[in-house]
């Protein structure tokens, strides 16, 4: 594939999220009118903050609840993602064997659990987004990731395909193997999930309001005082989901770092082009390097491909400018046809990117300020479209200062070590990322860097 025809299939992609391109998006809400006073104020329209939202009411209907978002709702990360419903909280299931082995077994449960409750949810409020609960398709396409992904086979919920088998469920010429997870994932239209959701808080009588930023907050007598542009919130409790950007509380001004990831998204397949390929079981796909590619069918037969670059920028900078970079996409269209040679000729309808956030062990992490008034949840790193409401229920837990299984939970317990400070994180997250890069074309082999990463339980996810 020439960088011709790599601009060629390019050239015409709108430069704006897909899922976001949809003519039955919500009207923007007003933004907050003056000050307000509630039960618990809830900030950032995203998943995180949607789920304690509509959470809180489940649990307490008589609670009164504000949600405040500084933009749109689904406006960020969780209106311009994959769609990858993944039930792991734990960024993978590797991820949480090597950090809590004794609860790990246990962690993948209530993963499970969590994605079964998602599913329930969706009926109950007849949230239609396109759910399909297909499982994730691993696939290697380098020889030493094959006995990898073979190690991982557990019987008929994981089941390791061939090079013969995976082809024939997805046919690729770079396909070496695969490992079928069956019910550990689904996919989603990520916007129409984070609208329903919306629309379900406030059946139950959440008030959301949108395009007020919330400047800081504050301890004010026995409240926290959410004060914005449009006015102050004075909450008894308050939930913050504000993920990749800036924290609101100084402590976690280095607990997490943004990094920007991009996708491509095809116009529809016609039916020969879907059958060249096959994918009848529409599976969402990945592959097995450090620098991974996600990819997923759409309802109207679309191919989402995302992933490989992670890009930070130093200072820890988010801006809209840096959605959009045309090398990511020209390298990320080149290796799309390089999996999919029999689609030359296919041509990419949009191009987007975004900032999600990352911490030093990749899942998220959870914690209370203020005097327990305030709880977080942070450092989701791309896997935030299911683990969410799991975290919703661990804010909620934190706030009413319950002992609950999710509390005794290591994961909730501990904190990741933090990223360090510029000029040292910028220096350390390229070695990692050049490293990373060298691994995947060295047969793995992991250098003395990220040898020394791995005995510190560090890391920087691509």
């Amino acid at each position: 594939m020439t960088a011709s025809h790599v601009r060629d299939a390019l050239a015409s992609a709108k430069p704006l999220p897909f899922w976001l391109d949809d003519p039955d998006r919500p009207a923007a809400r007003p933004p907050l009118a003056g000050d307000q006073s509630c039960d618990l104020a809830v900030v950032g329209g995203g998943y995180s903050g949607l789920w304690t939202a509509l959470r809180a009411k489940e649990r307490d209907p008589g609670r009164d609840v504000v949600l405040v978002e500084a933009d749109r709702i689904g406006g960020a990360a969780s209106g311009r993602n994959g769609g990858f419903c993944e039930a792991s909280l734990t960024h993978g299931e590797a991820n949480g064997r090597t950090r809590w082995p004794d609860q790990a077994a246990r962690l993948e449960e209530l993963g499970l659990a969590n994605l079964d409750d998602i599913e329930v949810t969706l009926r109950r409020y007849g949230i239609d987004c396109d759910f399909r609960r297909t499982g994730q398709l691993a696939v290697a396409t380098r020889p030493h990731e094959v006995e990898d992904l073979r190690a991982e086979a557990e019987g008929e919920s994981a089941v390791f395909l061939d090079g013969a088998a995976v082809r024939a469920e997805v046919d690729s010429p770079t396909y070496l193997a695969g490992l079928w997870s069956k019910d550990s994932c689904a996919t989603v239209d990520p916007a129409r999930l984070v609208w329903g959701l919306a629309a379900a808080a406030e059946r139950l009588g959440v008030r959301i309001v949108e395009g007020t930023p919330v400047e800081r907050i504050r301890r004010a007598g026995g409240q926290i005082a959410v004060h914005t542009n449009h006015g102050t919130i004075h909450a008894q409790q308050v939930a913050l989901g504000t993920n990749a950007y800036r924290p609101l509380l100084r402590r976690l001004r280095l607990a997490t770092v943004p990094v920007y990831d991009y996708v491509l998204m095809t116009e529809p397949l016609t039916d020969e082009q879907l059958a060249s390929i096959g994918w009848s079981n529409r599976q969402g796909l990945s592959d097995c390097g450090n620098q991974f590619h996600y990819y997923r069918l759409t309802a109207d037969n679309r191919i989402l491909w995302g992933g490989y670059d992670a890009i930070y920028h130093y200072g820890r900078r988010v801006r809209a400018s840096y959605d959009q970079r045309q090398e990511t996409f020209d390298v990320l269209a080149r290796q799309f046809f390089e999996t999919f040679p029999q689609l030359a000729g296919v041509r990419f309808s949009h191009r987007w990117g975004g900032a999600i956030d990352t911490c030093t062990r990749f899942c998220a992490f959870f914690g209370t300020a203020f005097g327990g008034r305030v709880a977080y949840a942070l450092g989701f790193t791309g896997l935030g479209v299911g683990a969410t409401r799991f975290g919703a229920d661990v804010m909620l837990d934190l706030l009413a200062g319950e002992d609950t299984e999710r509390t005794r939970l290591a994961l909730v317990r501990k904190r990741p070590l933090p990223f360090p400070p510029e000029p040292i994180a910028w220096i350390g997250i390229q070695l990692t990322r050049w490293s990373l890069a060298r691994a995947d074309a060295r047969a793995g082999h992991r250098n003395a860097w990220l040898r020394l990463l791995d005995r510190l339980g560090l890391g920087f996810d691509s």
